[in-house]
């Protein structure tokens, strides 16, 4: 990792314009609070609607900040917010957007999108702004470069920082095993464990070094599965020795190295749960794999609950219920209406959920809020397609 860091004295020079490094504290009433402190009086000032609410990752295709819209914020009081390609329209549309998002919430906003490279990108070029357009990241795992990935994941951060989001759905941490897998295919680093790992973690540093947290996607590895979970449930037929041996690996290496937030996949795996659960769902997964065998500490958010691996089985209720129980922290992409708030609540009621684990997940949310959020750095619109990222980034094949 020694070339990695050695990076760091180098950024300097990389930049001829100027970086604003304003560090504030959004929504924090008191900068010097202490963390704990903040936390515990947020906690002990919500309802359970509201800690529901901060794990809940909502989304919605408008393009302003409508009377309708507002609405829901005030009513639901989510705690993230997913962009997508419909988002965004121009560059003054979109900051404009995000910051009428950030206005709805006393308590700092994930503001998430999928800006992995190659054709997972939801910002690209808009009619007042040139976005610096980055390769699929297969062919920056073909350079094998440590320092490029770190730069290229620093160039995609400050990319986004410009337009005020602090959440990248970005590495993938799975490994391009099979090549009748088009779901994953060149969205992977590549298709070693080894190179992942180097590549991927180095991807991850740039990024952060923006203020951009970096979301570690899709345990338990879904490079080896050609079924697309939008559609269909993949099963992986692995034993979990082989799982421990390739796909698991990175995570592995991220977890050792801190991550902050890794994403469950909707993937059957049936040598760990004896069914075709899909892992977002499974206790046996999350919980006594990931956190219990894996010793990861950090938040877990699902992939997608829209997507047909569980639409297709489950109902809301059954997803909402399981999701939590199985010990995920955000849920990404729920309905985006009171009746989200009202499944979860009636089932704290009723004992299907215990109101302890939804407060365990609210402190964890907090506690990334306070540690990332409020010491965000902010990256002018000069960044956007700079003349130095394309310089970076043209050294990809």
């Amino acid at each position: 990792m020694k070339s990695v860091l050695s990076i760091l004295f180098i950024i300097p020079t990389l930049l001829t314009f100027t970086l604003s490094t304003l560090i504030n504290l959004p929504k924090i009433e008191n900068q010097s609070i202490k963390k704990e402190t903040w936390i515990e009086s947020k906690l002990k000032n919500m309802s359970i609607e509201e800690k529901i609410g901060q794990m809940l990752m909502v989304y919605d295709y408008s393009k302003e900040m409508n009377n309708e819209l507002l609405n829901k914020f005030e009513k639901i009081k989510p705690g993230g917010f997913i962009l997508f390609s419909e988002n965004f329209e121009s560059f003054e549309q979109a900051y404009k957007l995000i910051e009428d998002i950030n206005n709805t919430s006393e308590i700092p906003m994930l503001i998430a999108v999928d800006q992995e490279g190659g054709r997972v990108a939801r910002i690209k070029n808009l009619p007042d702004q040139k976005i610096t357009e980055i390769p699929p990241m297969y062919n920056l795992g073909l350079t094998e470069d440590e320092n490029l990935a770190y730069e290229t994941g620093r160039v995609i951060g400050e990319e986004l920082r410009a337009f005020q989001i602090n959440m990248n759905f970005a590495p993938v941490l799975d490994i391009y095993s099979n090549e009748k897998n088009t779901v994953i295919g060149d969205r992977s680093f590549g298709n070693t464990s080894d190179l992942v790992s180097k590549m991927a973690l180095s991807f991850a540093k740039g990024q952060e070094s923006t203020s951009i947290i970096s979301v570690y996607k899709h345990f338990p590895g879904h490079g080896n599965t050609f079924e697309d979970s939008h559609y269909t449930l993949p099963i992986i037929t692995k034993s979990k020795e082989e799982l421990m041996n390739l796909e698991l690996k990175p995570f592995i290496e991220a977890i050792n190295n801190g991550a902050y937030v890794i994403m469950i996949g909707h993937l059957a795996v049936p040598s760990i749960t004896n069914d075709t659960t899909p892992a977002s769902l499974s206790k046996e997964i999350i919980t006594n794999l990931l956190k219990t065998e894996l010793g990861y500490d950090g938040l877990i958010i699902t992939d997608a609950l829209n997507m047909k691996a569980l639409t297709n089985t489950y109902t809301k209720e059954e997803i909402y219920i399981n999701a939590i129980n199985a010990g995920v922290n955000i849920l990404l992409m729920p309905d985006f209406n009171y009746e989200t708030i009202e499944i979860i609540t009636k089932a704290i009621k009723e004992g299907k959920i215990e109101e302890k684990n939804i407060t365990a997940s609210v402190r964890k949310i907090l506690e990334l809020k306070y540690d990332n959020l409020c010491k965000e750095k902010t990256y002018s619109r000069e960044y956007l397609g700079s003349l130095q990222h394309q310089e970076i980034i043209s050294k990809i094949p």
